[in-house]
């Protein structure tokens, strides 16, 4: 949720409860809804929310989201509270996934990328390609280093425990574990994390390191090439 004290905006509204529950707590007006896909855990939540609903929906164009909804496809730019974010087709976890980046920001822009991008990891390959979810990582890894990454799931913590396994040996990995660890004990999200911490900890954002083209090949890659390392790391993490 965004707000400014009087209006707020949400992403990915897979429950209703929490969205209707903090607007009453924060006495806010549910100005507007962003969407990135067409998943339940994130659009379960639409139709209860469309009575208090002020303003628009906004969703992926290439999906079918509850409508009404203002379709929305890559290059197309969306005002929320004042900021202007870019909507950034990333296709892979689903064929019209997509993503909403913080143009013009000042100082640390927002980035929301569904379930397309997570802090150490990514999404699962339901209706993409590798070669998608490649194209897609690396236009996200092109954004600001400190661009915060505000992605939708809190699974940060097994997927540094894959990264481990896939890059042993470094230690942006090792640290930044025992410092999500101290976050999760004490009750708190290790999320949003930052496009420059994820450059360094995400083996998905890493395909050409030669640490992690050399564990994808062990798990399978038959060369080199980041779409094969990619296809195969993704393979060895739904098994992990």
């Amino acid at each position: 949720m965004l707000h400014d004290g009087s209006t707020a905006w949400v992403v990915d509204p897979g429950d209703a409860a929490p969205v209707l529950a903090a607007l009453q707590s924060h006495g806010l007006t549910l100005g507007g809804i962003l969407v990135t896909h067409h998943h339940a855990d994130h659009v379960g939540g639409l139709t209860a929310l469309r009575a208090p609903l002020k303003g628009p929906v906004y969703g992926p164009a290439r999906e079918r989201i509850p409508p009404p909804f203002m379709p929305m496809k890559d290059g197309d730019v969306v005002n929320v509270l004042g900021l202007d974010f870019q909507v950034i087709d990333v296709p892979g976890h689903t064929a019209g996934h997509i993503a909403y980046a913080q143009l013009g920001a000042d100082s640390q822009p927002l980035l929301f990328c569904g379930d397309t991008l997570f802090s150490a990891g990514c999404g699962r390959l339901f209706e993409g390609t590798p070669a998608q979810m490649a194209h897609s990582l690396g236009r996200l890894a092109a954004l600001p280093a400190d661009t915060r990454v505000c992605c939708t799931h809190e699974y940060t913590l097994s997927n540094l425990k894959f990264a481990a396994a896939v890059e042993p040996g470094n230690t942006d990995t090792l640290n930044h574990t025992r410092h999500c660890l101290t976050l999760r004990q004490a009750g708190r999200p290790t999320l949003p994390s930052s496009m420059g911490l994820e450059k360094r900890i995400n083996p998905f954002l890493r395909c050409s390191e030669p640490a992690v083209v050399a564990a994808a090949r062990q798990q399978g890659a038959d060369n080199d090439d980041a779409v094969a390392v990619l296809a195969a790391l993704r393979e060895w993490k739904n098994r992990f």
